[in-house]
């Protein structure tokens, strides 16, 4: 495998995120030759740490992540790390950031190529995107910019933001990152949808009748109550996860396989994105909280948790397009925390023959994400009792048996900023429609919360609020998951 030459600089380096999936990853990238001898990381933060400390830090953090590693190696690998003690605000710490990449530039021949890596507090992206232009810290070889999540609280917070990233970075050096882009199942779907005449032939209304996301967790906020009671179940999951997943399953086929394809046809499908109305919001949506279980309170009174917060910890609704192979077909989707269980999956319900054996029940295909990878299929066949011919649903299930052996999504997703494929980042087009649906939501829901209308609950271990049965466009349609 060709090198990479580049120096990372990584803001939030002594942060949770880099500790438990960016050093791994970047150790794995190592292993496989994609950086070796002419790379360097960066990592900034306040903590007063040396580059001894830090390097140690980084040690352990891939020997957490991957048990036996060879010593010498890791060491080696880690010997790349150098910590910089950085404030944010304060323009005289981009100088002396400036100053020890340039040294570093030298020291590797990183040729004056340059990652930045945002992994903090989203409120400092833009100060941060600022003083990287103003202070010329961009090399003089490529410069590309990966951002987390949140990107923005909303349409005009995200567009504010982007305005000052594409001040210093043009839109296809962006690599906005969602980890779910990551996962092997979620990076299935089109191989699944385009490679497979048979799913192809039937992804069309004549043969759907809906689909079915869900991403559940089985925990409450914990020690998130502080950033989760600003964002919610809407803004956390839906905005991003859950949108990305509906674009791969509702975009068409585009022309080839590469980012700019395939963001294209993303993009076509996207400007169809129905917005939807109050009318509809109030019948297609519901919103709930959990309630106390056996080990932690409900959730307006955990930690950092507004006692009268209206903020949701689940949500079920309705996408739909007005173009692409499933325009019409009603996407339902719903996420929260304190579920029954942690899993993602999705549900593909096709309409139902008309029956000659009895009455059927729908053909279901499932594409399972988490905690295991798979995709099964229930379908009608006979059952023989006495001497009546009845029917019954089988369920065929086909997993990978070298699922353990599947690398971590930051893996998948550094790679792919390190060899410049765009392929599973948001691009800008896509991540602003995203917002014009959750906002049209919020929106209605703040004009609830204004008229005194009240959230709906759910106990732990529940698959959310009862009324989250009531969505569905026809008395026929349910929740495949329960």
């Amino acid at each position: 495998m060709k090198e990479v030459s580049t120096i990372v600089i990584l803001f939030g380096g002594s942060g949770d995120l880099a500790h438990r999936k960016l050093y791994p990853a970047l150790y794995s990238l190592y292993q496989q030759g994609l950086i070796k001898n002419h790379f360097a990381v960066i990592g900034t933060a306040r903590r007063p740490w040396s580059h001894e400390y830090f390097q140690n830090q980084v040690v352990k953090a891939v020997k957490e992540a991957n048990g036996n590693v060879e010593e010498k190696e890791v060491k080696e690998f880690a010997s790349h790390f150098y910590y910089q003690s950085h404030d944010v605000i304060d323009v005289e710490h981009y100088i002396a950031l400036k100053e020890l990449a340039s040294e570093l530039d030298k020291k590797y021949q990183a040729q004056g190529n340059r990652i930045f890596y945002m992994a903090m507090a989203p409120h400092f992206f833009e100060t941060i995107a600022s003083h990287i232009k103003d202070q010329q810290l961009l090399g003089s070889g490529f410069n590309r910019l990966v951002i987390e999540k949140p990107f923005g609280h909303d349409l005009a917070t995200a567009e504010k933001l982007n305005q000052a990233i594409s001040a210093s970075f043009p839109e296809d050096t962006v690599y906005r990152i969602d980890h779910y882009l990551g996962k092997e199942m979620v990076q299935n779907i089109m191989p699944f949808r385009f490679s497979n005449s048979l799913i192809e032939k039937i992804w069309n209304k004549n043969s759907i009748n809906n689909i079915q996301v869900t991403l559940a967790e089985s925990l409450g906020v914990g020690t998130r109550g502080g950033y989760y009671d600003g964002a919610g179940a809407l803004r956390d999951m839906v905005q991003n996860h859950i949108f990305q997943i509906i674009t791969l399953l509702a975009m068409g086929r585009p022309s080839d396989l590469t980012s700019e394809a395939i963001h294209q046809k993303k993009q076509e499908l996207l400007a169809s994105l129905v917005i939807p109305t109050p009318a509809e919001i109030k019948k297609s949506f519901v919103r709930g909280q959990y309630l106390a279980g056996s080990n932690h309170p409900d959730y307006r009174h955990e930690d950092q948790v507004d006692e009268n917060s209206m903020t949701e910890t689940f949500v079920a609704g309705k996408v739909q397009f007005a173009a692409g192979p499933v325009a019409q077909i009603p996407i339902y989707f719903r996420t929260g925390k304190d579920m029954k269980e942690k899993l993602s999956r999705i549900d593909i319900v096709l309409n139902k023959e008309q029956p000659l054996y009895g009455e059927a029940k729908e053909d279901v295909i499932s594409i399972i994400i988490d905690p295991v990878a798979a995709i099964s299929m229930m379908i009608n066949g006979k059952k023989i009792t006495g001497s009546a011919l009845r029917l019954e649903n089988i369920n065929y299930e086909f997993s990978s048996k070298e699922m353990d052996e599947v690398p971590d999504g930051y893996v998948r997703l550094l790679r792919d900023v390190f060899l410049a494929d765009r392929t599973n980042f948001t691009h800008w087009q896509e991540l602003k429609q995203y917002w014009r649906f959750v906002d049209a939501v919020e929106e209605t829901w703040q004009t609830e919360n204004e008229s005194g209308v009240e959230m709906d609950f759910y106990h732990p271990g529940e698959m959310g609020p009862k009324k989250a049965d009531d969505i569905f466009e026809s008395s026929d349609q349910h929740w495949i998951f329960n």
